[in-house]
Parts: structure tokens; sequence; C-alpha cells
């Protein structure tokens, strides 16, 4: 009797969870099945651009747990949705904002929930003027979903595109990375991490503004690294735009704190969530003045020269180590942090 090793069968007819990570299974759930039956054809981006002027963009949110250090599933759905905006160059103008409330949710929490959100669109200056309330049964939803929309107005000279990175183009990251997925699974599971890390959602449209000031149409793709991380975005606009990205590792600012909760659980913190960084391609001519356009800002502060685009493989992310080597930055298959936006 021969033994064989068994061949590991992958699940193609019901959804997983890791379709929705933001990763490998998520790309080929729009590719293969939602994209074709809307007929969208064009890169994914985070948000639409109608017309030459008019932006416009939608996200949900299923964060557990709801509260955690830094934020709430609230202002994490208004800094969400603003960013969206701001990483195709537009000034948000207006936010709707709806819920699918589960039976049973404290209404108490509800009004928190809604005191945070209201008060993070004050602040980002931007107005929330219409939505919708949906009430389900008990199991039916975990607590309280929230899906928001957004309108902007595209800036002057702002033609950021996940299609639009060049050879010679200087990667920028706007600050530390990993510190939303950490702080989400260090509140969701008691992990104790939470004295240490703090989520970093915050709106950046103020951030994209200024660069756009500064770098015009030299500031070529933007992209907020949520869910897949920074690796999910490298490989974006890598593979959207046809062009090999090389980033140095020991450039790419992972906190102290993020670097030792990622080794103790076996994550990657390139693959983590972020809700308050963005990842920038800028012409080389205008790096610079971007930069200190960048630091100028407190969002900005801590803005970060990471890589360059080359004209290697066209598609492929790589890291160059500490030891002079090359590695390949890939996307997640899967899920590494469920729930985490």
């Amino acid at each position: 009797m021969s033994l064989s090793c068994p061949v590991p069968r992958v699940e193609t007819e019901r959804v997983l969870l890791g379709h929705g990570s933001g990763g490998q299974l998520m790309a080929e759930l729009l590719a293969d099945v939602i994209a074709p039956e809307l007929g969208l054809t064009e890169p994914m981006e985070d948000a639409a651009l109608i017309g030459l002027d008019q932006v416009f963009s939608t996200d949900s949110y299923v964060v557990t747990p709801r509260f955690f250090p830094g934020g709430d599933i609230g202002s994490l759905a208004v800094h969400g949705t603003v960013n969206d905006l701001a990483m195709r160059g537009a000034r948000p103008v207006a936010l709707s904002l709806a819920y699918i409330i589960e039976e049973g949710l404290p209404i108490s929490e509800l009004r928190a929930i809604t005191h945070s959100a209201a008060a993070a669109a004050r602040a980002a200056n931007v107005p929330i003027v219409t939505g919708d309330t949906k009430v389900v049964g008990r199991g039916a939803a975990d607590g309280l979903y929230i899906t928001t929309t957004g309108v902007g107005v595209r800036l002057r000279d702002a033609w950021p595109s996940a299609a639009s990175a060049v050879p010679g183009d200087v990667v920028l990251v706007s600050g530390p990375i990993g510190l939303h997925g950490v702080s989400i699974l260090s509140a969701r599971e008691g992990l104790g991490f939470e004295a240490d890390v703090w989520s970093d959602t915050q709106p950046l449209h103020e951030l994209v503004a200024a660069m756009i000031r500064a770098g015009g149409a030299g500031v070529h793709a933007l992209r907020d690294p949520t869910r897949g991380g920074l690796a999910g975005s490298l490989n974006e606009i890598a593979a959207a735009s046809g062009v090999c990205v090389e980033v140095v590792e020991s450039r790419v600012p992972v906190p102290r704190s993020v670097a030792a909760a990622c080794d103790l659980l076996g994550l990657d913190p390139w693959h983590v969530a972020n809700e308050g960084c963005l990842v920038a391609f800028v012409a080389p001519d205008a790096a610079d003045a971007v930069v200190k356009a960048m630091r100028g800002l407190p969002e900005g502060v801590d803005t970060t020269v990471i890589g360059e685009v080359t004209h290697g493989v066209p598609g492929r992310v790589l890291a160059r180590t500490l030891v002079g080597s090359s590695r390949v930055v890939d996307v997640l298959v899967g899920e590494q942090l469920p729930r985490i936006c």
C-alpha cells in the first residue's frame, strides 16, 4: 500500500473570512465574482473619480470590539471614508452614516458611538448630512455595523491613482505601521498591550492637501494601508501600475511595541492594518518638498522615505534586508487578523 500526502482542498463555492482580508482571496473575489458582474474594469481604488472633479467612496465597518484603545467604531467609520476620499486627492465635502443594529444593543453604547462619529466629523470639518437605521434580530449581526459614504471635490493638480506610479518614484510612508491592528487584537483578546499600543485612527485629508500643494501632479499614487497592511498597499500599486517596488526593510517604521507584540503572536507587522498613515509614490523632483510639507503637520511628522520604484519585474515588491539580500514581499492569502475595520 502506498501512502501519499493529502492535497489541501480550496473552498471555492462559499465565502470565507479570508475573502475580506484585503489579501489574495479578497482580490480573487473582486476580480472573479464582483467586478465582472458590475462591469468594473478600472484598477480598484479607494474612491471613484466621477467626471473631472467629483470623488465618491463608500465603506462598511464591522470592527470587534467596538471600543478599542485610541478610538471606536464611530470615529473609525468617519476617518476611514474621509481618508478614502483623500487618497484620490479629494477634499471631503459630506458624509452619510448608516447603522445596522442588532436587537439588544445598549442605547447608552449607541449614543456614545454616535457622539464619537459626530465629534470626528466636526473635527474633520466634514458634515454628516444623511443616513439610515435598520434593526435586525438577536444573532443576525454582531451588535452594530456602520456604513459611511462620502463625496468630495478633487483638489487642483491632484491626480493620484494606484495605476500612476512610474520608475524613479520615491516611496514614502507618513508614520509608524501596525498600531491599529495590534490595538484591536489586544483589546479583543485581553493580551495586555493596551498601555503601549493605541490605534492610529485619524483623518488624513489635511495631510494630503499639504502634499498636493507642495508636489502637485508629482504626487502619483496614494494609499491608506488598512486591510492587508503596508504589504498589501505596495502590492496593489505595483500591480496596478505595472512596476517593481523596492523597499529598504530597515527604513520601515515599526514601533518597538508593535514589533514585540507581532513577534510574540507570530504576525508580520507589514500585513497588520493601519488607520492613520498613508503610503505615497512621489516623483523624485517633488519628493523633498512633499516630505517637508508632510513633516510640518502632526499627521506626517514621522514621514519616512522607505524605497523607490524601479525597472524590475512588473507587479513585484522587494525588500532589501539588513544583510544586503532581497526578499519578495507578498500579500496575505487569507485572514491574519479578522474584524479590524
